[in-house]
């Protein structure tokens, strides 16, 4: 689509932002643009991925809550961020988007990359379920690695 499309239809114009491929990176890059205004609640568009992911990221104590909030447009996720009492730094520093729609990355359970020496974590998606790169080595299981978090 060119410019001349979408200065004759301005119908177009107005949905050509509308088209979503990644709902992962944005779910990440929401997190982390919350984290860098520096907001204490992020509310994300809500599927079972990124509610796995959600919780993932709450048991390894990168978040402080979560609510799932069903709504009638569509359901959402509110995350509580987590900062440092005295710096105010974020439990996360770095969010990484590392299998993409259209680079997927797969790996078996031996090839699977440790995240800064194991200081942080790769989650992965697998045959049993959204996990961390610690929990997929422990069970012997490969996957897509979805992201990494430090």
């Amino acid at each position: 689509m060119n410019w001349l499309s979408l200065a004759v239809f301005p119908e177009l114009e107005r949905q050509v932002g509308k088209n979503m491929t990644d709902s992962i990176a944005d779910y990440l890059t929401r997190v982390r643009n919350a984290i860098n205004a520096k907001h204490r609640i992020v509310e994300i568009p809500s599927s079972n991925l990124k509610k796995e992911i959600t919780k993932v990221l709450f048991d390894k104590g990168y978040i402080r809550k979560y609510k799932f909030v069903e709504g009638a447009p569509q359901d959402s996720i509110k995350i509580a961020l987590k900062y440092d009492r005295v710096t105010k730094r974020s439990a996360i520093s770095t969010l990484t988007r590392v299998s993409k729609p259209g680079l997927r990355k797969y790996v078996h359970a031996d090839g699977i990359p440790r995240v800064q020496n194991g200081l942080g974590i790769a989650v992965m998606s697998t045959s049993k379920g959204v996990m961390t790169d610690k929990e997929a080595r422990a069970l012997n299981v490969g996957g897509e690695v979805l992201c990494y978090i430090y």
